[in-house]
């Protein structure tokens, strides 16, 4: 059994017991269901699940919405399901904070096992080694164990993605980055047909850690190769 908690939010009944009973059945003993925007969040904060399963269009609101309040406390894994499919609304879903969108009609297997990869790779981030937790690369820190983001000593908020990405640029510092090697060793899997993706979570990233976003002085575009985080140890 994975010893590991999943709240799956859904307003259709149907699918809520779906995603209860495969989860289940794939080792995920702890699963917690609601069916609202105010049922999702009162059952966060009691819970404090390790992951989230998050429907857009709730009776009492949107997902959106929930995403945003669990965003301000935590950086857990959030995955949006929606009946919406096209790339506006996936991007949408990356660019509130969430860590992958699955549409409906869906595969409840394809589920479970997205549910199991965020999972494995939320406890590899938090299971680091202690003596190599805090990375130190020019003005940024970041603690690998606490996931805590520091720019200039001043703690910067970054979702679990974002610090994925800080992660992997600060270990490979002044080196050009394919949006495949990125999309591979934070996502985990091919990025084919998720350009966008990279690009909107590097745009919130700049948003976060440059002093003008649109004339960025350390995470850089290396035109045709990638990206490129620029900085010089202090």
């Amino acid at each position: 059994m994975i010893a590991k908690k999943v709240l799956v939010v859904d307003d259709e009944m149907d699918i809520l017991r779906l995603i209860e009973t495969v989860l289940k059945k794939e080792g995920i003993k702890d699963v917690i269901t609601a069916a609202t925007a105010q049922e999702a969040w009162t059952a966060f904060q009691r819970e404090q699940p390790d992951l989230v399963l998050l429907d857009i269009m709730l009776p009492d609101g949107e997902g959106y919405e929930v995403c945003k309040q669990i965003r301000a406390i935590s950086t857990v894994p959030i995955l949006f399901l929606s009946a919406k499919s096209e790339e506006i609304d996936r991007i949408l879903g990356f660019a509130m904070g969430g860590d992958d969108y699955i549409t409906k009609p869906f595969s409840p297997k394809e589920v479970a096992y997205r549910v199991k990869a965020q999972l494995r790779r939320a406890s590899y981030v938090t299971k680091e080694d202690e003596k190599e937790a805090v990375i130190k690369v020019g003005p940024f820190e970041l603690n690998e164990t606490e996931l805590q983001f520091y720019r200039n000593k001043e703690h910067v908020e970054l979702n679990r993605k974002e610090l994925g990405l800080m992660t992997y640029f600060m270990k490979h510092q002044n080196k050009v980055i394919s949006k495949e090697s990125l999309y591979e060793a934070v996502w985990g899997e091919d990025m084919y047909g998720y350009d966008n993706t990279i690009m909107v979570h590097i745009r919130r990233l700049r948003e976060k850690i440059e002093n003008n976003p649109s004339k960025p002085q350390y995470l850089l575009t290396v035109k045709g190769l990638g990206y490129k985080l620029v900085v010089k140890d202090e």
